[in-house]
């Protein structure tokens, strides 16, 4: 690492996964961000054994650990650290973040998090990771590639896990315990300096085509939902009707979302969805009936409108019209006796980013 002061920003998108048919395979970067701010000051102007300071500002400003050796962030920035040889912070390290992402809404701030923590090892460390490898970080975090490969790389996004070879399956398959080690009280500078390595090309993606008039519509109830919650719900095995009618769906979506002008009735039904949505209906009062009843007949503009992840989140995509479609939404949800808050987003082709 650098001897000399410095400072840089890094910017991390939100993300909305799934976006209907593509359960854990796709994924849409939005323009909600954490932000970080950091500062490495000269090592000879501060004590060696000066630890980090985090503050943050923002959505989840009163849940989120400002402890480095328990905040989700630094605590992936620094396995990233040491799986490169370097073996702690910088002395006198601070770092300021702010954060628009909602936690427990389904707009990736998890995600968001890990990605964020990723990158602050990499410029830390001066490591000069490219973005596959710092993916393969990632997933030794958050296991499922949608969020953290939008986030990172930006756009309208498709992703998988590789198959690997049974000793690299293995590495990657390490309990996230290992990955992440809880640091108590009492941990000396040695705890946790032998972390897995990540094997190489754990996830693979692509990115398809968005057309630029289409923005994102985000009706977000107030009410928290964990992604493991609602993955509890979820069956074991899919009828092959199914999986048909979803693989059916993502086929045409990928591509009909570039197209200009978008053809709502194409996007509409190809958005529609049979593995995740029909499950999660219990968890989400006003979900039915927002999906079924807001449709580009009943409302010019609307292209197709889902679940944002595992949810509560419902994300309408439109060219127009996107007061109407969150204000009826909202009166749905009202009926049910939830109150939401709605922002309109733009999908931003850009990802994850360091600024001097």
């Amino acid at each position: 690492m650098s001897a000399h002061p410095r400072s840089f920003k890094i910017r991390v998108p939100a993300t909305s996964a799934n976006i209907g048919p593509g359960f854990d395979v796709v994924g849409l970067s939005l323009s909600l961000y954490l932000t970080l701010t950091v500062t490495v000051p000269d090592p000879s102007n501060v004590s060696l054994a000066e630890r980090p300071s985090i503050a943050y500002t923002g959505e989840g400003a009163e849940e989120v650990p400002l402890d480095a050796y328990k905040n989700l962030t630094t605590r992936v920035a620094l396995y990233v650290l040491r799986c490169n040889g370097v073996q702690s912070f910088p002395p006198g390290l601070a770092i300021h973040a702010h954060n628009e992402i909602p936690f427990g809404r389904g707009l990736g701030s998890s995600g968001a998090a890990v990605i964020a923590g990723v990158m602050l090892g990499d410029a830390l460390g001066q490591l000069g990771l490219s973005r596959e490898r710092m993916l393969d970080f990632a997933l030794m975090v958050e296991r499922h590639p949608d969020n953290v490969t939008a986030a990172l790389v930006g756009g309208f996004v498709g992703s998988y896990l590789r198959e690997l070879d049974p000793s690299a399956t293995q590495a990657a398959s390490v309990p996230l315990s290992e990955v992440l080690p809880e640091y108590p009280p009492d941990a000396g500078p040695d705890w946790g300096r032998d972390p897995p390595l990540p094997p190489v090309g754990i996830g693979h993606y692509v990115t398809f085509g968005w057309a630029e008039e289409i923005r994102a519509v985000a009706i977000i109830p107030r009410f928290e939902l964990s992604t493991a919650t609602a993955r509890e719900v979820l069956p074991e095995t899919y009828s092959r009707k199914d999986v048909i009618f979803n693989m059916q769906r993502l086929a045409v979506l990928t591509t009909a979302l570039s197209k200009s002008p978008p053809d709502p009735d194409l996007i509409y039904e190809a958005m529609k969805d049979r593995v995740h949505q029909p499950y999660r209906r219990g968890l989400i009062p006003g979900l039915p009936e927002v999906t079924s009843s807001i449709t580009p007949s009943t409302h010019p503009g609307l292209l197709g409108i889902c679940l944002s992840g595992a949810g509560p989140t419902i994300l309408a995509l439109a060219t127009s019209g996107f007061e109407a479609i969150a204000e009826d939404a909202r009166k749905i949800f009202l009926e049910k006796g939830v109150e939401v808050d709605w922002l309109v987003l733009d999908v931003v082709t850009e990802g994850s980013c360091v600024e001097d």
